[in-house]
């Protein structure tokens, strides 16, 4: 009887499983497939969701220390970086067209390398991708603080990261529009710079000191770092192109993701190098090295040369919109992370998001961005440092998590996903980009500062990988003892039916025994009493 009501159990568990898991498709399927209601991003809105992104603080005042390491020869970096960046979002729309996943990359990785890997990659990237976006709200209230001074540091921090929080939660459409408006506005005062550039260098409007132009590249030398500061710059760069990785993430919220990803990684792909090439031109035609400073943007420090001193205050405005548009867009992306990780139970049940909108993965990730800016205040700022240049690292590291998943599933799968073309070049492609990217990562000592990133997002994979593994052992050690009591409970009851089993026979038998003695109507025994005893020897036998 035990072992029925335990096999009855079993069953009933089996059907709400698959009930749930049911339930589960069908929430999952609009977002998955698209909502036919809802128009989801377009292409353009795509492309300005990942520039939004991508143009940031990074490029705007980061690249300053790729210019001081490298010189005019930090041009052929972005090149190389142009190049990487291709190949790992080739890489990454293959696997996106094969399976518009929202966990993206993560989901690849899982399915690449196990689930360990998935939850390590998740986790680790998203934690470096908070402390990140931290340190940005700091340095917007820093730059807002310039022009209201009474303003609290940590007041100004808290109200840019709620404020980034509640836009995530209007959905992608909305978002994809705001966003639009953010990337084009960044966009434009590139292009605003590059036309500057040009009408100065051609003489038109200026009352400074400088001789632009040509003059200019003349008196500096091409590779004043060698091979050196060209790997030293790598860095840098590459931090100016990150965050394409959002691409990806946004999959799920589009119509078609076959037609829809490919495209606007073209387009990112074109207008991010056009642009960054075009612009650095332009700057080493109007500021030689040596008067790049890395505490200051080094278009503020060209355009003040020439007397446009005044372009300072619109550069600031620039870069503060450049800013947000980066937190706005890395909200989104991790808002879907997070929610890819609760799906496959890498998270608490309570954070499982039901709705279209992640809204818990989004006031999650915001909560945590707060904490990580009251960390900011509290730590002592060599620390803090430690623990943000992480996000670098994170970038970087889920950029070679990406070509190492294609890579497997590709040999896996024997041929490239859905009969498209896929990944030019590859393998060689693949092994060129991995070897790149951790030279990349292992040169982050050579960049001031940065030598605790390498070391804080080794220690967090570390850290993540040791929780898996932890997590991983208790799970089966409460499955074994689970699976104990049936053990024991399996012997009793086999042999309690086979006892019950010969108990049965010997009742029927007995019947028919008594059957078979019983007078007939003639009054005579039809056994004579013989078999009754027969019957009762081999009883007592069988006891």
């Amino acid at each position: 009887m035990e072992e029925e009501k335990q096999g009855s159990q079993v069953k009933r568990e089996k059907v709400e499983k698959l009930a749930r898991l049911d339930k589960l498709q069908k929430l999952e399927k609009p977002r998955k497939s698209g909502n036919p209601g809802k128009k989801g991003l377009s292409v353009w809105q795509l492309t300005m969701l990942a520039l939004g992104t991508v143009v940031g603080g990074s490029f705007f005042l980061g690249s300053s220390v790729a210019i001081r390491a490298a010189g005019p020869s930090v041009l052929l970096a972005y090149v190389i970086g142009g190049v990487l960046v291709y190949l790992i979002l080739s890489a990454l729309s293959e696997m996106t067209v094969a399976n518009p996943a929202p966990g993206s990359f993560r989901t690849y990785t899982e399915q690449a390398f196990g689930r360990g890997a998935g939850f390590t990659v998740g986790w680790v990237y998203w934690t470096g991708l908070v402390l990140a976006m931290s340190s940005e709200a700091t340095a917007v209230s820093i730059l807002l603080r310039g022009w209201f001074p009474a303003l609290p540091l940590a007041l100004a921090g808290s109200g840019i990261i709620v404020l980034v929080t509640l836009l995530n939660l209007l959905g992608a459409e909305r978002l994809g529009k705001l966003e639009s408006g953010l990337a084009a506005f960044k966009l434009l005062a590139i292009v605003a710079f590059i036309v500057i550039a040009v009408a100065i260098v051609a003489g038109f409007g200026t009352r400074g000191e400088g001789a632009a132009g040509i003059q200019v590249v003349r008196g500096q030398s091409l590779f004043p770092g060698g091979i050196a500061g060209i790997a030293g710059s790598m860095l840098m760069v590459m931090f100016t192109y990150a965050g394409f990785e959002v691409l990806g993430l946004a999959a799920s919220e589009t119509v078609n993701p076959g037609v829809t990803i490919p495209r606007a990684i073209r387009r990112t792909i074109l207008l991010l190098v056009s642009l960054y090439l075009a612009a650095m031109i332009a700057l080493f035609l109007l500021l030689p090295q040596a008067l790049v400073f890395e505490q200051i943007s080094p278009f503020v420090s060209a355009l003040s040369l020439y007397g446009l001193g005044w372009t300072g205050t619109v550069m600031n405005i620039v870069l503060v919109s450049a800013i947000l548009s980066t937190m706005l867009a890395s909200v989104f992306g991790l808002g879907r992370m997070l929610r890819s990780l609760a799906e496959e139970g890498h998270t608490p049940a309570w954070m499982r998001d039901r709705a279209d909108i992640p809204y818990r993965g989004i006031l999650i990730s915001g909560g945590a961005m707060l904490a990580g800016l009251g960390l900011g205040m509290l730590l002592p700022q060599g620390v803090y440092l430690f623990l943000v240049s992480s996000g670098g690292f994170a970038l970087l590291f889920s950029y070679f998590i990406i070509m190492a998943s294609h890579y497997r599933l590709r040999r896996r799968h024997g041929g490239p996903f859905k009969g498209q073309r896929g990944l030019r070049g590859y393998p060689y492609s693949s092994w060129i980009a991995m070897g790149s990217l951790v030279t990349i990562l292992a040169s982050m000592p050579l960049i001031p500062g940065q030598g605790g990133g390498l070391a804080a997002g080794i220690m967090f994979v570390l850290v993540f990988s040791g929780i898996y593994a932890v997590g991983a052992l208790r799970k089966g050690r409460e499955s074994g003892r689970r699976r104990q009591p049936s053990l024991q409970v399996k012997v009793p009851g086999g042999r309690a039916q086979m006892e019950a089993a010969e108990e049965w026979t010997d009742r029927h038998q007995g019947r028919l025994e008594e059957r078979h003695n019983r007078p007939d109507q003639s009054g005579r025994h039809s056994g004579q009493g013989g078999t009754k005893g027969g019957g009762k020897r081999k009883k007592r036998k069988r006891k």
